[in-house]
């Protein structure tokens, strides 16, 4: 499957599953929303994860993933193989790591948060960072 094909039809969709390494190169799968930026070799997937979780202490190691993209109403999916950026941890509400959270919310939700204040603080206080998720490859089935 090429890398267009493929990123066009998860940017339709916003629930997947991030595929890590563990330090022992066992996979680490954790339920993930994201937004795309771009298609085929230029596409960027952003997803917002917390600085404690396994997933971001796999990717600070090793900073291969695969996202995997599924629709079970039509027996699709899509997975991308890629490597992986990791913003740095939101640190005040005002940051650029916060600024990139607030552009992703918006992004999946198709609408702005009901309180921005609020919301940056939470980013800071929950030690936000952001996934960029670049993919290299894909396989899958699309109907």
């Amino acid at each position: 499957m090429d890398l267009t094909t493929a990123t066009e039809w998860i940017a339709d969709r916003r629930n997947g599953v991030l595929i890590t390494l563990r330090r022992d190169g066992r996979a680490q799968s954790s339920d993930i929303v994201y937004a795309v930026e771009g298609d085929g070799d230029d596409a960027v997937v952003r997803i917002s994860i917390t600085a404690d979780r396994a997933k971001a202490r796999n990717l600070q190691r090793d900073p291969r993933a695969v996202l995997h993209v599924t629709d079970p109403a039509s027996w699709s999916y899509v997975s991308l193989d890629g490597t992986t950026e990791l913003s740095p941890v939101a640190a005040t509400p005002d940051d650029a790591t916060v600024d990139e959270l607030v552009a992703l919310f918006e992004a999946v939700s198709g609408a702005p948060h009901d309180d921005w204040d609020a919301y940056r603080a939470a980013m800071v206080a929950d030690r936000r960072l952001v996934v960029r998720f670049r993919p290299a490859s894909a396989t899958g089935q699309t109907h």
